[in-house]
């Protein structure tokens, strides 16, 4: 007597001991069946939005649901988000735009709209806290589930629940997410890549040793470009192959990552679910549109950010305590720069100041593409103490921060766009 299969309908959600002899769900007649031996014992799960910025897009304008979409800067910026119609011509996120062009003629590109993004991001997020309070995100549109234990709670094994979940994102905010299901946050996010659009892909325990074994060593986290390189010039090119060798041979050749290695070539991962872990900056760059080399359009450049910068600290009550300067050179070599504030601020102005005087220095003649600045080292902004200021600084600092109030204050109520200072003309 064959063993029997475990099965989900994908569409209705109802649940079935075995597979039918149809291939069809008996209650809805869908043909997206799933079916697994470990279905109803897996509870570790990695979801995320099928191109996500693009899909947003297409949901805000049908007109370009049948075209190919990408997001990103249309002159020299990059592929932010391509939509699958874009990829079946080649075109992939981080690709230059001039490419994109070359592959794709026809492309649609839209300019990236990030507060949209987050809030629909944010509307994604409140539904998977609905499913589980164990919500670990990696980004707007994708994070980690832990769903054990939620069983008596939504009537259902973990697998059901996020059927009925996906279901609920496509319905009611208008975008499509693939999901992986695993014993390890690893696998379960390798595996919400193996089906995508609209995916729900499953790695249990019996298979998934034997299903990395040919797989390239690039498809372990932290596995990158130049560390794969080394690892081909010592003759290992699949996860396969790194079971050969024991847990200190793996860390004395290749440090930290050899123990990463050891244990996700068996497949092994410890890593807990763990919540929303604390803002630990917040910064903001842009590619421009040329390339410039000079102190005095560098800052013209730099002050918008600062300003948006200084409004999301105020936003989120974060007060940053350093001040990081980004810049990428026109051969795409990055450039950083930090310095410690004597105290903690999320004042526009002064990190705009700090920002210029990490800047200059470096226009030495070369020109730069991109820019960027922000905040690390954050405090909740009501807990830090007053700074005491130079008695010649005082009455300097008290009309920024004034200035700074009441700017915000007409912002708040008409609209980001309603004032700006002179600077930004």
């Amino acid at each position: 007597m064959s063993e029997t299969l475990p099965t989900l309908c994908r569409q209705c959600a109802h649940s079935f001991d075995d597979r039918p002899e149809t291939q069809r769900c008996p209650v809805c007649g869908s043909v997206r069946l799933l079916s697994h031996p470990e279905l109803n014992s897996l509870h570790i799960a990695h979801i995320d939005c099928d191109s996500f910025f693009a899909t947003v897009e297409k949901r805000d304008n049908p007109d370009l649901k049948d075209k190919p979409v990408v997001v990103g800067g249309r002159h020299r910026g990059v592929v932010a988000a391509a939509c699958y119609i874009a990829r079946i011509y080649g075109v992939r996120s981080a690709m230059p735009m001039s490419k994109a062009l070359k592959l794709c003629p026809d492309l649609v590109i839209v300019p990236p709209s990030k507060g949209k993004y987050g809030e629909v991001g944010r509307q994604v997020r409140n539904l998977m806290f609905e499913a589980t309070p164990l919500v670990e995100p990696l980004s707007v549109d994708e994070a980690f589930l832990d769903l054990s234990g939620t069983e008596a709670l939504h009537g259902g094994s973990p697998a059901r629940t996020l059927v009925r979940l996906i279901n609920r994102i496509e319905k009611e905010i208008g975008v499509t997410a693939s999901v992986g299901l695993s014993y390890n946050k690893s696998l379960a996010k390798l595996a919400s890549d193996l089906d995508k659009p609209r995916g729900f892909a499953i790695l249990g325990r019996a298979e998934a040793r034997d299903y990395l074994q040919d797989k390239p060593v690039k498809m372990i986290f932290g596995v990158g470009a130049a560390m794969e390189k080394k690892l081909a010039s010592d003759g290992i090119a699949t996860i396969g192959q790194l079971t050969a060798f024991d847990k200190t041979d793996l860390m004395r050749a290749y440090g930290a990552l050899g123990a990463r290695l050891y244990h996700f070539c068996r497949a092994e991962d410890d890593r807990k679910v763990t919540p929303e872990a604390e803002t630990k900056s917040i910064s903001n760059e842009i590619t421009l549109d040329s390339n410039l080399h000079s102190f005095k359009e560098l800052k013209e450049v730099l002050y918008p950010l600062c300003e948006k910068i200084s409004q999301r600290m105020k936003k989120a009550n974060l007060a940053g305590r350093t001040v990081t300067l980004k810049v990428k050179t026109t051969g795409f070599r990055n450039i950083t720069r930090s310095k410690q504030l004597p105290h903690p601020t999320q004042s526009c102005e002064e990190l705009f100041t700090c920002s210029c005087a990490l800047l200059e220095p470096l226009c030495d003649g070369r020109s730069y593409r991109l820019i960027g600045t922000g905040f690390s080292v954050l405090e909740e902004a009501d807990k830090v103490e007053p700074a005491v200021p130079d008695l010649f600084e005082l009455a300097e600092q008290q009309k920024d921060t004034r200035s700074e109030k009441a700017i915000e204050e007409i912002r708040q109520k008409y609209g980001g766009n309603a004032i700006f200072k002179g600077r930004l003309l």
